[in-house]
């Protein structure tokens, strides 16, 4: 069990360049968004008596 393709990502932002950072997070975002939830990692309901 590991982490499923395409829910990790790298890029290497300078702290200057806070357009390429909002761009790279809003395009990651997006990406692990039409993923999905990741089932491997979602707890169980427990049910209550």
């Amino acid at each position: 069990m590991g982490i499923e393709p395409g829910r990790l990502h790298f890029s290497w932002i300078s702290s200057a360049e806070s357009t390429k950072f909002v761009n790279v997070v809003k395009e990651v975002t997006a990406a692990v968004k039409s993923l999905g939830p990741h089932t491997n990692f979602v707890k169980a309901k427990v049910k209550v008596a």
